[in-house]
């Protein structure tokens, strides 16, 4: 994808994941509720758009598509708001910017880098100047869309952070020790 596709891809999740994180689909939807929602999408808006961008930094120094797209890049973004307590809606621009590198773009990235330069894609790619290439961006962030807000909804609420993670894998634990 081209910088265009990820800033479009990172907009869409932007708005997506504000809508996710504020509405309960469970309730009706009130002027609070729609206030709450515009102000969590540019809340997210900006971090998931940095981190979309950022792995394209490559450019400038190093080997594009290697250098800064790969895993333990996409490790260090996850592991950031662990040790330090902010930055933690950038994982998923960088994540998403990976996945638009690897489906919808013919050439792939190295996800293994420095490990391995062989760099990975799908089939379903199309070059970066390709007249559908806005199209594949949106159906891929449709699909990103709807893997988030079924975890979110079904599995982790994505706005729980470390802690509401540590909840969560805790109970599950319990569970699964009371079914043994």
């Amino acid at each position: 994808m081209n910088k265009k596709g990820h800033v479009l891809n990172a907009v869409l999740l932007g708005v997506g994941l504000g809508v996710i994180l504020t509405v309960d689909p469970t309730t009706r939807a009130t002027t609070d509720v729609v206030v709450d929602g515009l102000a969590r999408v540019v809340e997210l808006s900006v971090p998931v758009t940095l981190g979309a961008l950022f792995p394209d930094v490559d450019t400038a120094f190093g080997k594009h598509r290697k250098t800064l797209h790969n895993l333990p890049v996409l490790g260090v973004f996850l592991l950031f708001p662990v040790f330090f307590g902010n930055l933690q809606f950038v994982w998923i621009g960088i994540a998403t910017h990976y996945l638009l590198d690897v489906v919808g773009s013919r050439r792939g990235i190295a996800l293994f880098y420095p490990l391995s330069k062989t760099e990975y894609n799908l089939p379903t790619g199309v070059t970066t100047s390709h007249r559908h290439a806005d199209a594949v961006t949106v159906v891929i962030t449709v699909v990103e869309l709807g893997v988030l807000g079924g975890i979110h909804y079904l599995a982790f609420p994505l706005d729980a952070g470390v802690s509401g993670l540590q909840e969560t894998v805790m109970a599950s634990l319990a569970s699964l020790a009371l079914l043994v």
